[in-house]
C-alpha cells in the first residue's frame, strides 16, 4: 500500500527550524496519533480468526516518525481487494479519521513556536 508522504516530510523539515521545545511535543503529537490510527484500525479490520487485527501496530521510527502496519501476510488484499474480492479498507480510513486533528495538533505546535 503506497502513502504519500511528503507533506509529512515537508513538516519535519520545517520542525527542524523551530526551537527546540516544539520538537519533544511534536513527538508526542506523532506517537498519540500512531497509537489513535493503531486503535481505528484494530476496531475497523474485519475479524475471522482475529490474525488480522492482532497482527495491527505502531512502533516510533525516529523522533518525527512512527509506523503503523499489519503484518498478517493478507492485510494489504483485504485493505485493497483483489479480482475476486472487495476491498475491506481498515489502515486508510483509520488514518483518514485521525489526520485533521494531526494536523491541527501540529499547527498549534509551530505557530506557538514560531
Amino acid at each position: 500500500m503506497e502513502f504519500d508522504a511528503s507533506q509529512m516530510f515537508q513538516l519535519a523539515a520545517d520542525l527542524q527550524k523551530v526551537p527546540s521545545k516544539a520538537i519533544p511535543l511534536a513527538s508526542k503529537v506523532v506517537r498519540k496519533t500512531a497509537k489513535d490510527i493503531e486503535g481505528t484500525a484494530k476496531v475497523l479490520a474485519p475479524v475471522d480468526t482475529g490474525n488480522l487485527k492482532n497482527s495491527i501496530g505502531s512502533q516510533d521510527v525516529g523522533p518525527l516518525e512512527a509506523e503503523i502496519r499489519a503484518t498478517a501476510n493478507y492485510a494489504v488484499y483485504l485493505e485493497t481487494g483483489t479480482s475476486r474480492m472487495a476491498a475491506q479498507p481498515f489502515m486508510g480510513p483509520a488514518a483518514d479519521k485521525h489526520t485533521p486533528a494531526f494536523s491541527d495538533a501540529m499547527a498549534q505546535i509551530i505557530g506557538g513556536a514560531l
